[in-house]
């Protein structure tokens, strides 16, 4: 079907035919409307061939509409929602990508560049200083919080706090 030159021009009388049958006459009306160039027995003809085709038509909508339910109810079946179907297409696709050559030699970079930076002196200082500076922060941490619970319990015991403790115990609302 897909010769050379055949005409693909979907506004010509010849479109889809091989370019051997170009050549082949095609009825066209003498003017716009049509009439006159018909008998009116191909005019009949026609009309009802244009019934049929359209009764085909309907019927196939109707055909397509009920595989499209079918095949809906068939997915609902095996749990197959928009969802999953969307979260099985992006890892298809993840996995697609990473078997490209494009990533795997960008992943090799990455490594490459990973390794370089891990073992440079500048890295390995910089992460001594930052190890040093966590132990001491968090050494800083516990004595603030030690310091505020020793601080509340004093509160607490406070003979302030256990007369105001006393007042809002013998409200009732």
């Amino acid at each position: 079907m897909d010769a050379p030159n055949q005409d693909i021009n979907l506004n010509s009388p010849n479109k889809g035919l091989p370019g051997n049958m170009t050549d082949v006459p095609v009825n066209t009306p003498a003017s716009g409307d049509g009439v006159g160039v018909l008998s009116e027995a191909e005019t009949e003809e026609l009309r009802s061939e244009l019934a049929k085709v359209e009764d085909e038509i309907a019927t196939l909508r109707q055909v397509l509409v009920a595989k499209e339910k079918h095949a809906s109810d068939i997915k609902r079946k095996l749990g197959l929602t928009p969802f999953t179907e969307l979260k099985q297409n992006l890892s298809k696709s993840w996995q697609d990508v990473q078997a490209s050559n494009a990533y795997k030699g960008a992943s090799e970079k990455v490594e490459d560049l990973n390794k370089t930076i891990t073992q440079s002196e500048v890295y390995k200082k910089t992460q001594a200083t930052l190890s040093t500076a966590g132990s001491k922060t968090s050494s800083a941490i516990s004595s603030v919080g030690s310091a505020l619970s020793k601080t509340l319990g004093e509160i607490k015991e406070s003979p302030t706090f256990k007369s105001f403790e006393e007042s809002v115990g013998n409200l009732k609302v």
